[in-house]
């Protein structure tokens, strides 16, 4: 970063940062920008440097442990989110909270900043910014940002809110993704014409492992999340189907995470819950106890391996259900990584 001869663009958050760096870097390809998108996924950049012309843009995807050293900013910088995650590594929550701050701390005035207004962390950290700093909201009437009012994304500037895309044109589910293309739209908005974003957005099909269809068996639809690796993930995996009952196979390596949020989500939205791994007892125990509290009935089923659930989850699916491979768990206690881990969820999907 502090030898790159061009604009940089920089996405964290707790929550979907690859599909908001992707979708930033799809729309600016498409104005015909030529970009390099990289950071926590993708090429190391740096190798890339002696490459980089000033009219180029690099997009960066940085997670808590890329940013926990930084004492650069990118000259535009997206906090998707911040909520509980990777605690097992940073000594407390506050310490992740700072390592994402970083992405906004060494901007100047002429930086901009992306916040959202609905994450109480998030929404604090305008009051630390130098820069320009842009609120999106898919639960607030802003009068200055972007918001998801009802199906339509909208930007608001003096309390004038201008219709961009209607939910309903947009591949990608759920209202989390309506979240990412708000932070999209805002970080692009004076490098392009909001024709040729909408045009992008309009037919972006998501980012793999990330409520990825895999395929429809005798009317029941498989969808790939793997990377869903912390509860938040997973509760806005389950609030993506608004419809449709499901079938969720969850489970993986502690992150030392609380999984008593996922507990009411999984009982509003799931007949069938098939738990594997280290946290299996632990996503249990919380939605045990809140079914007792609802005093309602849910089929919990433990497997042995991703193998077993899926063979569970075909066998409890009814027609028009979806299963739903959302661990809500890091990959390690069974699997290389989370990419790993849906590619074989998939494999085994499509050898039905």
């Amino acid at each position: 970063m502090q030898m790159c001869p061009c604009q940089i663009i920089g996405v964290t958050g707790s929550d979907g940062k690859t599909t908001t760096t992707t979708l930033i870097s799809e729309i600016l390809k498409h104005a015909g920008y030529h970009c390099y998108t990289g950071g926590n996924i993708g090429t190391p950049l740096f190798v890339k440097l002696k490459e980089m012309l000033p009219d180029d843009k690099v997009i960066l995807e940085l997670s808590s442990f890329q940013l926990m050293g930084m004492e650069v900013s990118p000259d535009i910088s997206v906090i998707t989110n911040i909520t509980p995650n990777h605690l097992n590594v940073h000594k407390d929550y506050e310490e992740y909270i700072e390592a994402k701050k970083n992405i906004f701390k060494y901007q100047n005035r002429d930086g901009v900043l992306i916040l959202n207004y609905d994450n109480e962390i998030t929404k604090n950290c305008a009051a630390e910014a130098k820069g320009k700093v842009i609120f999106f909201s898919s639960k607030q009437k802003l009068d200055n940002g972007y918001i998801v009012d009802e199906d339509v994304i909208k930007e608001c500037e003096d309390k004038l809110r201008k219709h961009i895309i209607n939910t309903k044109e947009i591949t990608m589910i759920g209202r989390h993704n309506y979240e990412n293309i708000c932070c999209a739209v805002a970080a692009t908005r004076t490098l392009v014409k909001e024709e040729v974003a909408i045009e992008v957005i309009k037919k972006f099909p998501g980012v793999e492992h990330r409520i990825e269809f895999v395929k429809e068996i005798n009317n029941v639809k498989w969808y790939n999340d793997s990377a869903s690796s912390t509860p938040s993930r997973t509760i806005s995996g389950l609030n993506a189907f608004e419809n449709e009952k499901l079938v969720l196979i969850a489970g993986g390596a502690s992150k030392n995470l609380d999984y008593t949020p996922m507990a009411k989500p999984i009982i509003d939205k799931v007949e069938t819950l098939i738990l594997i791994g280290q946290t299996a007892g632990e996503i249990f125990d919380v939605v045990k106890e809140e079914a007792e509290k609802q005093e309602k009935e849910i089929n919990i089923y433990m497997a042995d391996s991703l193998a077993q659930a899926v063979i569970l989850a075909k066998r409890y699916a009814k027609p028009k259900e979806a299963v739903l491979f959302s661990p809500a768990s890091t990959s390690f206690d069974m699997f290389k990584n989370m990419y790993d881990r849906g590619n074989k969820f998939k494999e085994l999907v499509n050898k039905m």
